[in-house]
């Protein structure tokens, strides 16, 4: 059978790509730009079998959805379990070169790539995380200011809309006060946009979020885990997060 083993080393610029034959032997080795256009152009230029492989990263999830129509095998592979790669000389070549030989051999380990409604959810619990911790930073410097001019605001009240006014008539200094109006203009918009996340992430607990959250498990007690899953352990649809089954660091 005519297989040929694709290796590639992928960076923001270029990526080094080997092609190896089912004997191990380098039939091909280029550096091409990283673009949609090009790689395909690459790709579709080799006859047989095309078995690819790369490594997880910033460019995987496109990569995958860009070569997986074209290939008959595509290994997203976990960098960090690639020891091989840390040995000896180091280059794009030599490590494209490696990555295609460790395909050969059926050496490299495969993470989870595909399905782009799992991808869906994952950016939606991303986007909420990133809303939460920024409104929080927000809600922090709104309490600073007034504690950098002497005024006591334990609690939540110095957040709540209708009591603002009273709030802001406590600072004496106009541009202090323009500040704060500010800081509670951009607090507003953060729990816009965060209520707004929500309520997609709500829309997608039908089968996707049904593969993910136990029953007896509250919904945004999984949003973490779902959006920080590391790349040797992507989640799969037969996964259910549980104290007994875990990814390392996770508490409930």
């Amino acid at each position: 059978m005519n297989i040929k083993y694709i290796g590639m080393d992928v960076h923001k610029e270029t990526i080094s790509i080997a092609v190896m034959n089912a004997d191990g032997k380098l039939v091909m080795e280029s550096i091409i730009e990283t673009k949609a256009s090009t790689i395909l152009q690459v790709i579709q230029g080799l006859c047989g079998d095309l078995h690819g492989t790369f490594e997880g990263g910033t460019w995987a999830a496109w990569l995958y959805d860009l070569l997986k129509p074209h290939v008959t095998k595509l290994v997203v592979c976990d960098p960090r379990k690639n020891a091989v790669l840390k040995e000896g000389n180091k280059s794009d070549k030599i490590d494209a070169r490696k990555l295609a030989d460790l395909l050969r051999g059926g050496y490299l380990r495969s993470i989870y790539h595909g399905q782009n409604g799992l991808r869906t959810l994952k950016e939606l619990a991303r986007s909420y995380l990133t809303l939460s911790k920024d409104l929080t930073r927000v809600m922090n410097r709104v309490k600073a200011l007034y504690r950098s001019w002497g005024i006591g605001c334990a609690g939540r009240q110095v957040y709540a809309p209708r009591h603002r006014a009273h709030w802001l008539n406590r600072i004496g200094e106009a541009g202090v006060r323009r500040r704060a109006e500010f800081l509670y203009q951009q607090l507003d918009a953060l729990r816009a946009l965060r209520q707004a996340v929500r309520r997609d992430l709500f829309r997608k607990r039908g089968k996707t979020m049904k593969l993910f959250f136990h029953p007896s498990h509250r919904p945004w007690k999984s949003i973490k885990p779902i959006s920080t899953f590391p790349p040797s352990r992507r989640l799969r649809p037969d996964d259910v997060i549980s104290k007994t089954n875990r990814p390392k660091g996770y508490a409930f």
